[in-house]
């Protein structure tokens, strides 16, 4: 059932879930249909983390904030653990454009083709290249590889930068990846891609959370929202239940969907970890975090059908601390066609991404706040005049969303939109080692970030959860 914001909650649970990012939800479907009671509280007043939207001018513009850009995988995912009908309205984009001053190329972004671009394009010989493949669908979790990415590339292309920015620039835009990560976490993430290329999902997020919210509810799952809660209940080691707003609701285990540093330093608390465990808790690394600027098209007018991801940049070389600029020198743009929302009335759509620091903002007094979302807003337009000439004039509805945007909505710390760095992971998977019935499931160590990886986190802490429960 649905609460309403008022509902007291009366009702013991197997789980509680703290969070409705896709893997708190999907976590929450799988329990559910294995016949567990189980409550989703959400902070925010919708579903979906940071898969979420928003709408502006009436409803009449939609934007996705983190829509485009998920590998074939999430279709096998979302068939297997929501419905058919989720599934099948994942498909594949258009293909991807890169645009800089070391090349300027397009690709279906699969395996296929980037080996082709690699050999026939780059000049790469054939026999490093799928050496290289080989190695990165080989790669395991477990071989505790020391390898850091900068390693791997020059192992395989040694001085190479264009083949560097080629393959590592889009995995960057999807997980906030830089050279000294271990090469496991791109390894991970680049051959989900190139199984099969990018896919999107057809009538946006909106429609796939609140296909996936309906779902949750026919199962049986009991959802809150405008319910952040004052803290996880612990008891000799034990999770007992959550205090939301001074009222105590009891279940057999937690499930935390938020930052993983969030959940045990402020949620739960230090007193309750060992010492040990609490300083390699402080030591995780956040992650990056990012900037996007949402351009709606009049009604009326339209785009030419191009490639829907384009990576933009002015930089003459590519390195991660330049992706992370607040010169914007490198932004990703993604085209949303009417097809993907046809209801909108034919209603064209651009979004504008790049990392970002959270240091960058922080500190700003309110002008140069505003100053700096428009200089944000302005190097958005001044590059797409350069991939979409038309498109400046066509725009009726511009804005921009920061570092503190980001941290305001999901209350991730620092506004980190990829979560944690590796080290994160190992906390996370250990949480319910170190207070029974409490376990994780959020953005930690980047192999975990996007859609699918949220996914299929979910759902291998339900398995955690479920065996915990038996």
């Amino acid at each position: 059932m649905l609460y309403k914001k008022a509902d007291i909650i009366t009702k013991n649970y197997d789980c509680i879930i703290i969070g409705s990012g896709l893997a708190g939800m999907t976590a929450a479907n799988k329990l559910a249909k294995n016949g567990r009671s189980v409550l989703l509280l959400e902070a925010h007043n919708k579903l979906g983390g940071f898969a979420t939207w928003f709408k502006r001018a009436k409803g009449n513009h939609v934007f996705d904030i983190s829509l485009h850009g998920f590998p074939y995988g999430m279709k096998k995912t979302c068939r297997k653990y929501w419905n058919k009908e989720i599934a099948d309205r994942i498909v594949q984009i258009h293909g991807v454009r890169f645009s800089n001053p070391m090349y300027d190329l397009e690709t279906d972004f699969t395996k296929e083709d980037y080996i082709d671009k690699l050999v026939n394009y780059f000049k790469v010989p054939e026999k490093c290249v799928h050496a290289f493949f080989n190695d990165m669908e080989n790669m395991n979790f477990y071989d505790n590889s020391k390898m850091t990415n900068g390693e791997l590339f020059e192992k395989y292309f040694p001085g190479r930068k264009d083949v560097l920015r080629f393959l590592l620039e889009p995995i960057v835009y999807a997980n906030g990846s830089n050279l000294e990560d271990p090469a496991i976490t791109y390894a991970i993430v680049f051959s989900n891609f190139m199984k099969g290329g990018v896919y999107t999902y057809q009538g946006g997020t909106d429609h796939m959370i609140n296909a996936m919210k309906e779902e949750l509810i026919k199962n049986g799952v009991d959802i809150k929202m405008h319910s952040k809660i004052d803290k996880i209940i612990v008891e000799n080691k034990k999770v007992i239940g959550v205090e939301l707003k001074g009222q105590k609701i009891f279940s057999r285990s937690v499930l935390s969907n938020a930052n993983i540093k969030s959940t045990i330093l402020n949620m739960v608390g230090e007193e309750k970890f060992s010492h040990d465990f609490i300083e390699a808790t402080k030591k995780i690394k956040l992650n990056t975090s990012s900037c996007q600027v949402y351009m709606g098209i009049k009604e009326g007018e339209t785009l030419p059908r191009m490639k829907d991801l384009i990576f933009y940049s002015d930089d003459d070389e590519f390195s991660t601390e330049l992706i992370l600029s607040p010169k914007v020198g490198s932004q990703t743009f993604s085209l949303y066609y009417p097809d993907l929302r046809p209801e909108l009335n034919n209603r064209f759509a651009i979004v504008s991404s790049s990392n970002a620091r959270y240091e960058d903002w922080e500190n700003l007094s309110e002008q140069e706040y505003e100053d700096k979302k428009q200089f944000l807003i302005d190097r958005a337009l001044t590059a797409l005049d350069k991939v979409i000439p038309e498109a400046r004039e066509k725009i009726d509805f511009i804005d921009a969303a920061t570092p503190l945007t980001v941290q305001k909505y999901t209350h991730h710390l620092k506004g980190a939109s990829f979560g944690t760095k590796f080290e994160g992971l190992e906390i996370s998977q250990n949480l319910h080692k170190n207070i029974e019935g409490l376990f994780h499931a959020g953005s930690v160590g980047i192999i975990m970030s996007g859609w699918l990886g949220a996914a299929n986190y979910g759902v291998i802490q339900s398995h955690e959860i479920e065996n915990y429960l038996t």
